[in-house]
Parts: structure tokens; C-alpha cells; sequence
């Protein structure tokens, strides 16, 4: 069974930092994606980052680039979400998601993690 555990939120203040984890276990994936999303009540989710499994190539959100650092440590099967420079518009519970590319696109399928809040305050 797929697990993701995310960890690492709590609160800062405007400009602070914090650095979030994710923890994966119960797969022998090779292609996948680990993305960072958040969500705020009543409006929907939002991608933040993702990194490749295949080539470590990464996205970023505009509201993140230039302030977030997504990595991943294959051996503690963790991926990194550094966020640096918080602002009040950060503040959302973040969750993490793992996207699996099957041989046959009709079986990708994605699985979720619990989210962790962060609350940035100003």
C-alpha cells in the first residue's frame, strides 16, 4: 500500500522559513511524479511544486518560484519542500501527492498523503 506522510508545517511569521517533508513508502515505482499542493477552505487546490522521479526536473508555481525548493532523498524515499520568504498568502494546509505513470495511461493513478498547515503571520 502507497503511503505519504507529510510533515513539517506550523507557524512563522512574514518572511520566515520552514521546510516540509514528505515521506513515501509501499511502492516499487519507477515512474513518478511528488508534488507539493496546498489548500485553503473554500477555494480549490493548488499545485505548488513537483519533482520527476525520472530526471529530477521540477515545476514551481509563479507564487513559489524564486522562494520554494522542491528535492528528494532517494535513500530516506523523502522529498523536500523548502520554503523561504513566507508570506501571508502561504498560509494553507499542504498536502503531498505522488502521480504513478503506468505502461498503459489508463492506469496512472495518484495518491494522496495527509496535509500539514502551515500558518505564515504577519
Amino acid at each position: 500500500e502507497v503511503q505519504l506522510q507529510a510533515s513539517g508545517g506550523g507557524s512563522v511569521q512574514v518572511g520566515g522559513s520552514l521546510k516540509l517533508s514528505c515521506a513515501v513508502s509501499g511502492h516499487s515505482f519507477d515512474e513518478y511524479i511528488i508534488g507539493w499542493f496546498r489548500q485553503t477552505p473554500g477555494n480549490e487546490r493548488e499545485g505548488v511544486s513537483a519533482i520527476s522521479a525520472v530526471d529530477d526536473s521540477t515545476y514551481y508555481a509563479a507564487s513559489a518560484q524564486g522562494r520554494f525548493t522542491i528535492s528528494r532523498d532517494d535513500a530516506k524515499n523523502t522529498v523536500y519542500l523548502q520554503m523561504n520568504n513566507l508570506k501571508p498568502e502561504d498560509t494553507a494546509v499542504y498536502l503531498c501527492n505522488m502521480h504513478h505513470y503506468a505502461l498503459n495511461p489508463k492506469y496512472d493513478r495518484d495518491y494522496w498523503g495527509q496535509g500539514t498547515l502551515v500558518t505564515v503571520s504577519s
